[in-house]
């Protein structure tokens, strides 16, 4: 969520009742401490800040989060360990993205406080294995609570989740078709337009796999890889990609970065309308299992 979660959609989850978070990507340590701090003078509510642990900035970074005292943390690609106890030092909960019970074992040992198990249904990075059989693996490996993310785009797929021993769940292409997101307006539309084909995985070569919507750049990817293109010369296509989609709204060339839930989204919405209908949804779809059974 690199230039799509901002302070605007953080602080708009949390004020609907959620728990907003800001995603850092590669961002500078100044500019995710402007992004904190824009946060906190749009909500009073908790917040926090995803972190990619591939970033070339961060410790700094690091350090930002533990200057603004923010209540949570979830990190990817790699595991937090190091930063760990001073993070618990002033309170602050981690939480993990995980795509495999592996690795979800593996950073229990070291000290997180949840774990957010990600099906390869989600948009961006993803592992290997649905969200569906990853969640109640993960559940039964690890004694910290489990999230759910990838695929779930309404009060059904919260029940799932809930159904497969989930706590909680994270949502992210849903938000990202939302009136607060400041991403750019095709950005969102393209979401709006997609169907439940219209991603496709790059990158598997490079280790790296992406999800996004097939496009110009998917097709050119695709073409260098095939002739069996360097990971260098993959990257330097991918390349400043995702910001020239949410940013600059170039769609046909850009990185248009968004789960296979996409298919389901069908308008775009204010979050607190979004966050309500999930909320409200819930029982009646409870008691309608209820009844079934």
């Amino acid at each position: 969520m690199a230039w799509v979660a901002t302070a605007e959609l953080a602080a708009a989850v949390s004020n609907a009742g959620g728990l907003g978070l800001i995603g850092a990507g590669h961002m500078p340590p100044d500019a995710l401490r402007a992004e904190i701090r824009k946060a906190k003078d749009l909500t009073e509510k908790p917040f926090g800040v995803n972190i990619m642990l591939m970033s070339p900035f961060v410790k700094e970074v690091m350090q930002v989060v533990l200057e603004e005292r923010l209540p949570v943390v979830t990190t990817g690609a790699g595991n937090p360990g190091e930063y760990i106890p001073a993070l618990k030092e002033i309170g602050t909960k981690v939480i993990p993205v995980v795509a495999s019970v592996a690795l979800a074992r593996r950073l229990e040992r070291v000290g997180i406080d949840a774990i957010i198990a990600e099906g390869m249904e989600s948009g961006g990075h993803v592992g290997e294995v649905t969200t569906m059989t990853l969640v109640p693996q993960v559940v039964d490996a690890v004694k910290v609570p489990v999230i759910a993310a990838g695929g779930i785009g309404d009060a059904r797929g919260v029940v799932a989740a809930l159904s497969l021993g989930a706590q909680g769940v994270q949502l992210g292409t849903l938000f990202a078709a939302s009136a607060e997101c400041t991403a750019h307006p095709n950005y969102k539309m393209a979401i709006i337009k997609a169907k439940e084909r219209s991603t496709v995985i790059t990158g598997v070569s490079t280790g790296h796999p992406v999800r996004v919507i097939a496009n110009k750049l998917t097709r050119d990817y695709a073409e260098l890889e095939k002739r069996g293109a360097t990971t260098e010369e993959l990257d330097r296509l991918g390349a400043g990609k995702l910001r020239s989609a949410v940013r600059e709204g170039d769609i046909d060339y850009g990185s248009v970065m968004v789960g296979q839930v996409a298919g389901m989204i069908k308008s775009i919405r204010p979050v607190n309308d979004i966050m309500q209908d999930i909320i409200q949804n819930i029982p009646k779809i409870i008691g309608e299992l209820t009844r079934k059974i």
